[in-house]
């Protein structure tokens, strides 16, 4: 179980955040300062990534950025209107807000990811586990084996057919040199 924010350091990042970028909207840095200045509606915002996933979300990106500008989430509905999400935010203050931020970096950033909380709402299945990323490693390899196999037998075959023995030797060698680090590879 993650320790919660406080008010204190969600206020701090804000501020700080606010100070240091441009966002692309300007509706959204009103929405921002609104949260500032109102303890009993922070204590409900929770900083997270792929905010898409929540039951009430919102996308804000800064001009370093190039994802989308904004974006509310509210139940499987979307909208780029950011005067609609603040009426929602002051007529639901008890409601949980999950707020992500785009801004160059931003999860090598020290200040963001204090004040960022693990996502409850992303699915199981958003994550690519080690052995599925091993699998399509395997298939790669093996499609890029087999496509060069293919190709240098395809080589040989045309050496031959003009009786270019140096050509045959030489493609003959990558071959074998080919198959040897599949083995190779395939022992290890």
């Amino acid at each position: 179980m993650q320790t919660p924010i406080s008010i204190q350091d969600k206020k701090s990042f804000i501020q700080w955040f606010l100070n240091h970028y441009q966002l692309k909207k300007r509706e959204s840095v009103w929405i921002l300062n609104y949260l500032v200045n109102h303890d009993d509606l922070l204590k409900h915002v929770h900083f997270v990534r792929d905010a898409k996933f929540c039951p009430r979300g919102i996308i804000m990106t800064s001009h370093c950025s190039k994802e989308v500008p904004f974006r509310f989430y509210k139940n499987q509905l979307v909208t780029t209107d950011a005067e609609k999400s603040f009426h929602d935010i002051r007529l639901n203050q008890n409601e949980d807000l999950y707020l992500q931020l785009n801004f160059k970096n931003a999860n090598q950033n020290s200040f963001y990811v204090a004040v960022l909380e693990e996502n409850p709402y992303i699915p199981d299945e958003y994550f690519i586990t080690k052995k599925d990323q091993d699998m399509a490693k395997q298939l790669l390899e093996k499609s890029l084996y087999d496509f060069r196999r293919d190709s240098l037998i395809k080589e040989i075959d045309r050496a031959l057919d003009t009786s270019d023995q140096e050509k045959f030797m030489k493609l003959s060698e990558q071959l074998n040199e080919l198959e040897k680090t599949k083995t190779e590879t395939a022992c290890s």
